[in-house]
């Protein structure tokens, strides 16, 4: 299969809207149920399903209908797997990987953004709304999610494509066609006209949300994705030494965060990341 991934609001639907528009299979619909009020935040589309949350012992079988998918019975197909999904997910199903990277300060104003809509529909239907710490920190979840995910692809080697979600809208000619190439099918110019850079909305704010050396070492991984091929020794070393000096306060957010989930009354759940990776 054809994995589409990143932080959530780093292009993910962009991608499956490209793919779709390319003539690819793609798993879910434009916009799932449970969708209602956010719609805004994505107008062409989600394409999300179950399995945004990994392929592993959860997500197939179906909790629900029971059915089973090998690997050959979906080749060819994209879908959408959110990163914390791809860690989870079982290697024989990623064929393909291709994952954007967004500025982290440009992830937290619009996951924000995301997130207070979120807030906004739930009031206008008369449901609880979540309180602010069910959301983990949006600056730390870009770094917990990004590092796993280049951790991941060291460690397991499936094919994947990493490039920033400045990069296609910048130029999508040439990123489009890089990939297309890459996968072996689909139709560029249809491909292309999916990219819409008019629906951005956050342009390089300010953020404070983490201290300025910790900001920098954010700055320097996305750099090295915009940059292209392999991240250097020494950088993967920065990004090592950062992880575990992080991990304490990690734990302690996630803790947080579950216990604001725990509090809350039973109604829809908020559109937080699709599980948290591992810790370790």
């Amino acid at each position: 299969m054809l994995f589409v991934s990143g932080t959530k609001r780093s292009g993910t639907s962009m991608w499956m809207q490209v793919f779709r528009a390319a003539g690819l299979p793609v798993l879910g619909e434009a916009f799932p149920r449970g969708f209602t009020g956010i719609q805004e935040a994505n107008p062409d589309g989600f394409y999300e399903t179950l399995l945004r949350h990994g392929i592993y012992y959860r997500t197939n079988p179906n909790p629900t209908t029971g059915e089973y998918f090998l690997p050959d019975h979906v080749e060819g197909y994209a879908v959408k797997v959110f990163i914390p999904g791809v860690i989870r997910s079982e290697r024989a199903y990623i064929t393909h990987l291709v994952a954007n990277v967004r500025e982290w300060r440009e992830y937290e104003a619009s996951i924000l953004r995301l997130y207070a809509m979120e807030r906004e529909a739930f009031a206008r239907a008369g449901q609880p709304v979540p309180e602010d710490s069910s959301y983990f920190p949006p600056a730390y979840e870009w770094w917990m999610e990004n590092f796993a995910l280049v951790r991941d692809i060291s460690l397991r080697r499936y094919p994947a494509r990493l490039q920033t979600y400045d990069q296609v809208l910048a130029d999508p000619e040439r990123i489009v066609t890089d990939v297309l190439r890459w996968i072996g099918r689909g139709d560029v110019d249809a491909a292309v006209a999916a990219i819409k850079p008019g629906h951005r909305t956050q342009h390089r704010p300010e953020s404070n949300s983490i201290p300025p050396a910790l900001a920098r070492v954010f700055d320097d991984l996305y750099a090295a994705v915009a940059a292209g091929g392999p991240v250097s020794a020494s950088l993967l070393r920065q990004l090592n030494d950062t992880n575990r000096q992080l991990l304490p306060e990690l734990g302690e957010l996630q803790r947080k965060v579950l216990a604001a989930q725990a509090r809350r009354p039973p109604g829809p759940t908020p559109a937080r990341p699709a599980g948290l990776p591992a810790l370790d």
